[in-house]
């Protein structure tokens, strides 16, 4: 799958999941993991929907992190913590907040921040609940 509808059927893939939802957003917001085509080679399935044939993409979390642990997805500290983050809150893959935080820039601060939010209930753009 080209890169360009990948964040797409990610979305889609996801969509109704807040955790998983909060987890690709991060991944398309970062920029980073969605250019490499070993990542997506490795880590990303594609499937079409079983109701519609929509365009579907699903990543493999742990083997992912299983990859990074081992030394064979290199990433530099923010991209590691980044992918960390989010497999953790896709796939409730444990990650030590206390090292994934430190060293984050403001900007991916930010996309963790509204994933978080977002894994919370509270997508972008809407309103606190009462």
């Amino acid at each position: 799958m080209s890169p360009d509808p990948l964040p797409a059927a990610l979305r889609a893939s996801a969509a109704g999941l807040l955790a998983p939802e909060a987890a690709v957003n991060l991944l398309i917001d970062h920029h980073y993991w969605l250019t490499r085509p070993d990542f997506l080679n490795e880590f990303v399935d594609t499937f079409g929907s079983f109701a519609d044939g929509t365009p579907m993409a699903a990543i493999c979390w742990p083997e992912a992190i299983a990859a990074l642990d081992r030394g064979q997805l290199p990433a530099s500290g923010s991209e590691n913590r980044i992918l960390r983050l989010a497999a953790s809150l896709a796939d409730g893959i444990p990650a030590d907040l206390q090292t994934v935080l430190s060293g984050l820039d403001d900007n991916n601060l930010q996309h963790v921040i509204t994933a978080i939010r977002h894994a919370a209930g509270r997508r972008p753009g809407q309103a606190r609940p009462l």
